[in-house]
């Protein structure tokens, strides 16, 4: 029994380095584990923001009155917009069309004297529609301008009353900097490239040059095959994953508030099921352009649209909710933004783990018994 226990040992290790070495020898494997990521996250960190500042917008003052140009200069001090003041709405409307401004806000001619009289002034907002994210941001922020300048105005005029106070707090991410969850969604993907992409690329290029059957003609037996393709994929995608956490954090600022045993638990976790799929679809198709396009369409794509990345899973119709409860990615990318942005909560994180658990051994399954079938 020892003989054979150390049998299998030995054609373990000797599976998993011949493996390493032919990572090493393969440039794409580097160029998918590494410098693909790194585009990945510099575009997501830089290119990408949901944050809407310096918004051009062109701010209208009908009448010039101290008060409507104290209002004016709030708009043009607001970090949010780029302020173009005119005396007549007309003069942004072609602006407006082309999309040099986002916006038009209207201070009209009666608001100096409504707002003597506590009539309910009014201050127009003109947006573009074409472009409904862009258009309610410009209200909100409009608004908001608006609102912290009455505000001020009350404070300074004891004689007014003063209306309730909302005071707003944002926990996690005081500034609501979209970067803070954008860079550790792109992390996900990044696993789920390499874990998902990579595996199926590789094995698939294995079964077109034959050295799949040759190791059939072995000893070796499902499990340890499938063992020996995993582990070395396993640590590359660790440690691309510690790469880009590196970069999130040092170079992109990224708060990290978890600990580091939370991270490799989630990430390991999530590792399971995408390798899996990616060892499944290598072995269902042997094809390396068919095995690419189907880790796009069932992996890829899934952890990009309908994992919470960048859309809200709440928001989606009770279908696609549904759809996406079965995507490993919708249970990796809440579990890394909570780790970095809010720290460690077991509760979640055992939760997901568990779900990706399940997930890895129904893959891994299939696909051991798929290579059972070619192995016999």
């Amino acid at each position: 029994m020892s003989d054979g226990g150390s049998g299998r040992t030995r054609r373990l290790f000797a599976l998993v380095r011949k493996e390493s070495y032919q990572i090493i020898r393969d440039p794409s494997s580097i160029l998918i584990a590494f410098v693909l990521p790194l585009i990945l996250l510099f575009l997501f960190g830089y290119g990408v923001s949901l944050d809407a500042t310096r918004t051009r917008i062109g701010v209208v003052v009908e009448t010039m009155t101290p008060l409507t140009q104290d209002l004016a200069a709030s708009f043009a001090a607001s970090r949010y917009f780029e302020v173009r003041q005119g005396r007549d709405r007309r003069e942004f409307e072609e602006a407006l069309v082309v999309g040099d401004v986002r916006g038009i806000v209207v201070i009209p001619d009666s608001f100096a004297a409504d707002f003597a009289a506590q009539n309910h002034p009014q201050v127009q907002v003109i947006v573009d529609g074409t472009d409904p994210n862009t258009a309610n941001f410009v209200q909100g922020y409009a608004q908001g301008v608006v609102t912290t300048w009455l505000r001020q105005r009350a404070s300074e005029t004891p004689k007014e009353t003063a209306g309730i106070t909302v005071e707003q707090r944002f926990w996690f991410n005081p500034e609501l900097t979209s970067r803070y969850f954008l860079v550790p969604g792109s992390i996900a993907i990044v696993m789920t490239l390499i874990g998902t992409l990579l595996t199926a690329l590789v094995v698939a290029r294995e079964w077109e040059r034959g050295t799949m059957e040759a190791m059939m003609a072995t000893p070796v037996t499902a499990f340890e095959l499938l063992a020996g393709k995993i582990l070395p994929y396993f640590i590359l995608a660790m440690t691309s994953m510690t790469l880009c956490v590196i970069v999130a954090v040092f170079i992109f600022g990224v708060p990290f508030r978890g600990s580091i045993l939370a991270l490799y638990a989630i990430s390991a976790a999530f590792l399971l099921p995408a390798l899996g799929q990616g060892l499944l679809i290598s072995a269902a198709t042997k094809n390396q352009f068919l095995a690419s396009q189907l880790a796009l369409l069932s992996a890829f794509l899934p952890a990009f649209l309908l994992s919470g990345f960048l859309f809200e899973i709440g928001s989606m119709p009770i279908v696609i909710q549904w759809i996406s409860a079965v995507v490993p990615a919708r249970y990796l990318i809440p579990a890394l933004q909570t780790v970095f942005l809010a720290g460690d909560v077991w509760p979640l994180f055992l939760t997901n783990i568990a779900v990706l658990l399940l997930a890895g051994a129904i893959f891994l399954g299939l696909a051991a018994r798929s290579t059972a079938k070619r192995l016999g």
